[in-house]
């Protein structure tokens, strides 16, 4: 039989040795977490040159000038609105249709305002080529009102 004290050896130095070769193991990994779900903005919907021509005739301002422009005229001319040129123009990284409102007549057509209307989203900007500057239509709203109050003076 082996003594108590060689027991007690043998279990130290087995236990020893047990322990050295954990050192070298890696705790096992744990379960891989379930993939967060990507959350992606919605792309805004992009706006055809149709769907800009739309968005301007719908203007009140532009409703108005149209039914102005039929009055005066006793419908001999119309408003309407046409592309000014197919390439977008790009301002802060945003591409715009550029348009006009114009008045057109048999013998002419009279651009009133030139608009640029987002290709995405829904802003519409003022072109105001006598300026040389691009201003927000509420801006542009501002500016209108004013003129009309003179107007009414």
């Amino acid at each position: 039989m082996i003594s108590r004290g060689a027991q007690l050896l043998s279990f130290s130095l087995l236990a020893a040795a047990l322990l050295a070769g954990c050192k070298d193991r890696q705790p096992p990994a744990a379960p891989p977490q379930p993939a967060k779900p990507i959350v992606q903005q919605k792309a805004e919907p992009a706006v055809t040159r149709e769907q800009a021509m739309a968005a301007l005739l719908a203007l009140p301002e532009v409703k108005a000038w149209s039914q102005d422009i039929e009055k005066r005229s006793r419908g001999k001319a119309h408003g309407a609105v046409i592309e000014d040129d197919p390439t977008p123009r790009v301002i802060n990284g945003m591409s715009y249709w550029q348009l006009s409102f114009v008045e057109n007549r048999a013998d002419k057509v009279q651009r009133r305002e030139s608009f640029l209307v987002a290709k995405t989203g829904e802003q519409i900007l003022v072109d105001d080529t006598a300026n040389d500057t691009v201003v927000s239509l509420d801006e542009w709203r501002r500016g209108i009102r004013r003129v009309e109050t003179k107007s009414a003076d």
